[in-house]
C-alpha cells in the first residue's frame, strides 16, 4: 500500500508539472480574466475560483490577513505559532478522547502558569520551588500528550493524494496551502473549514519549543539574521514591522495557549480570510460544497489595520554587529507601500540595480572592482501593506571591506539619481517583470497565490493585471526621480556585519 501511494503521488506531481507547461502556454491573461468566478457566502468569506480543466488537479489557498505587523509587545512571533497550531487537527480530528484531552489541557495550562509566576521572580525565585513547577510542568505535557494522535490532519490529506501541505508566516500575512485530485474538493472543504473552525491548540508547548528552536537556526546562531533583525529594529522606531516575524525569544517561551486562542478567535474570521481555488473545478459544482462547509465559519467586523505611523526618519542610522563570519552591509532607505503610485517605479530600480549578472551592482562590485562575492537589492521588505524599505545588499570578497562596498553602492546609487538609465536596461526590467509574474501564475497554486495576495493586500484580485499595465508606464524620469527623492543619506539606516578576529 506505501509502493502504491508513493506511485500515485509521483503521477500527481508529474500532472502538476505538466499543467503548469501547458498553463502558461495555452492561456491569455484576458483569458485568466474570464475564467475567474467570484463567489462570497453570507457570513463574509470570498472565494476567487478560477477554472483550469487541462488536467485533474486543483489547488487551494487560504489567504489569512494577518501577519507579525498584528501583533503586539508581549506576544511577538504568535501570528507564527498559530501557523503552526492550524495543524494539530480539531476536536474530530487528532485526539483519542477529546474530553480527557481537553481536562490534561487545562491541567498543562495551570501549571505553565504557576511555573511562568516563579520565573518572573526572577534572582528571587525560589530555586527549589522552581525545579518542582519545571517537574510538574513536563508531567502535564507527557499526560496530554496521551489522548494525542499526533499529525493525523497530514496523514488524512495525504493518504488522499494531497500534494505541497504547506504553510507561512509573513509580516503581512498567513497562508496555507495545499494541491489536491480534483475528486478530492470535498475532503479539502471538510479538513480546511473544519481547522479553522474549530482549532485544539494540542501539543502547543510542545510546538513553541519547536518555533523557539526556529529562532536560534534563523536568527540567534545565524550571523545574516542576527544582522536584519538588528537593522530592522534600527530602521523603525514605531512601527511594529521594525520586529522579527519570528518574534522575540522572551515573547515565544512565555505565550500561553489562551492568548493563541485570543489571537485566533480575533483575526482567523470569515471576514479576514480569501480562499482561492484554481485548477480541474466547476463553479456551479463546487459553491454547493463551499456554502455547506464553510457557512457556519464565525463572521465578525474586519479588525482595524495598523494606526501606528513611521515618523520621517531624520539622520543616518548604522549600527555594527561582530561576529567570527563573512562580513555582509545592508542600506536600506524607507519606501511608501504598494498602494503608492512609484511601486513600479521602485520595482524598476531594484531589477536594474541588483537583480542577476547584469545587474549594476554586480557588474561594479562583483566583476568590475572584485570587491563583493555578492549583491543584490530588494523591494517590499518588510512588508507591503505598509511602507518599507529599499534595501541594497553587499558581501564582500576576503581582503575587502564593507565600507569598500559602501562606497560603491553609494557612487552607483547617485549615478541612478543623475544619469537616465539606458533603454536596454529599461526593457530588460519590463521584460523581466513581466515573464516572473507570468511564470507565477504558471502554476495552479501559484496562481491561487497571486489572486489571493492583491485581493487582500490591494483590494482587488484585478489589480494584478493592473501590475503588469504599470509596469509599463515606467520611464527613464521616474527612475530618476525617485531615487532623488527617497536615497538620501538622512533617509538611510546601515547594518553591517563585521567579522570578528581572535582576542576581540
Amino acid at each position: 500500500m506505501r509502493n502504491k501511494r508513493i506511485i500515485i503521488k509521483c503521477i500527481f506531481v508529474l500532472t502538476l508539472f505538466l499543467t503548469s507547461c501547458l498553463y502558461i502556454n495555452a492561456q491569455t491573461l484576458e483569458e485568466f480574466e474570464s475564467r475567474v468566478t467570484e463567489h462570497t457566502l453570507k457570513n463574509g468569506l470570498k472565494f476567487i475560483i478560477m477554472e483550469n480543466h487541462m488536467a485533474p488537479v486543483v489547488s487551494f489557498q487560504t489567504y489569512a490577513n494577518v501577519g507579525s505587523v498584528d501583533e503586539r509587545i508581549g506576544i511577538t512571533g504568535i501570528a507564527h505559532i498559530f501557523e503552526h497550531m492550524a495543524f494539530k487537527g480539531t476536536s474530530k480530528i487528532g485526539t483519542k478522547d477529546y474530553k480527557k484531552e481537553l481536562k490534561a489541557m487545562a491541567a498543562e495550562d495551570r501549571a505553565f502558569r504557576q511555573l511562568i509566576l516563579e520565573r518572573r521572580k526572577g534572582h528571587k525565585a525560589d530555586k527549589e520551588k522552581l525545579k518542582k513547577l519545571e517537574e510538574a510542568f513536563e508531567k502535564t505535557k507527557a499526560e496530554a500528550r496521551k489522548y494525542v494522535k499526533s499529525n493525523e490532519l497530514d496523514e488524512i490529506v495525504e493518504r488522499a493524494g494531497c500534494v505541497g501541505l504547506n504553510a507561512g508566516t509573513s509580516f503581512d500575512s498567513t497562508m496555507y496551502l495545499y494541491s489536491f485530485p480534483s475528486n478530492k474538493v470535498e475532503l479539502w472543504a471538510f479538513v480546511e473549514s473544519d481547522r479553522f473552525k474549530d482549532p485544539v491548540l494540542r501539543e502547543f508547548f510542545t510546538e513553541k519549543d519547536v518555533v523557539a528552536e526556529e529562532r536560534r537556526m534563523a536568527v540567534d546562531n545565524q550571523p545574516v539574521g542576527m544582522l536584519i533583525e538588528e537593522f530592522l529594529a534600527l530602521a523603525y522606531k514605531a512601527h511594529p514591522y521594525g520586529i522579527h516575524v519570528i518574534g522575540h525569544m522572551a515573547d515565544i517561551q512565555t505565550i500561553t495557549r489562551q492568548e493563541a486562542l485570543d489571537f485566533y478567535r480575533k483575526y482567523y474570521h470569515a471576514t479576514n480570510m480569501v480562499i482561492a481555488i484554481v485548477g480541474d473545478v466547476y463553479p456551479k459544482e463546487i459553491i454547493p460544497i463551499l456554502e455547506k462547509y464553510f457557512n457556519d465559519m464565525p463572521s465578525k467586523a474586519k479588525p482595524e489595520p495598523v494606526e501606528t505611523i513611521e515618523p520621517p526618519q531624520k539622520g543616518l542610522r548604522i549600527t555594527t554587529i561582530k561576529h567570527p563570519s563573512q562580513p555582509v552591509i545592508a542600506m536600506g532607505y524607507h519606501k511608501p507601500d504598494i498602494h503608492h503610485p512609484d511601486n513600479e517605479v521602485f520595482e524598476a530600480i531594484t531589477s536594474i540595480m541588483g537583480v542577476g549578472r547584469t545587474s549594476r551592482l554586480y557588474k561594479k562590485l562583483v566583476v568590475e572592482k572584485k570587491i563583493a562575492l555578492a549583491s543584490a537589492a530588494v523591494t517590499g521588505l518588510p512588508g507591503n501593506k505598509y511602507p518599507g524599505l529599499f534595501i541594497f545588499f553587499a558581501a564582500p570578497t576576503k581582503g575587502h571591506t564593507n565600507e569598500e562596498c559602501k562606497k560603491a553602492m553609494d557612487e552607483e546609487i547617485e549615478r541612478i539619481k543623475t544619469e537616465p538609465v539606458c533603454d536596454a536596461e529599461l526593457e530588460r526590467f519590463k521584460t523581466r517583470a513581466r515573464a516572473s509574474l507570468i511564470r507565477s501564475m504558471s502554476s495552479n497554486q501559484g496562481m491561487a497565490g497571486q489572486l489571493a495576495f492583491f485581493e487582500v493586500v490591494t483590494g482587488d484580485w484585478r489589480n494584478l493585471f493592473k501590475h503588469l499595465e504599470d509596469i509599463e508606464k515606467v520611464t527613464k524620469e521616474n527612475i530618476m526621480r525617485v531615487a532623488k527623492e527617497y536615497f538620501k543619506e538622512e533617509n538611510c539606516t546601515i547594518a553591517m556585519l563585521e567579522t570578528e578576529k581572535k582576542g576581540e
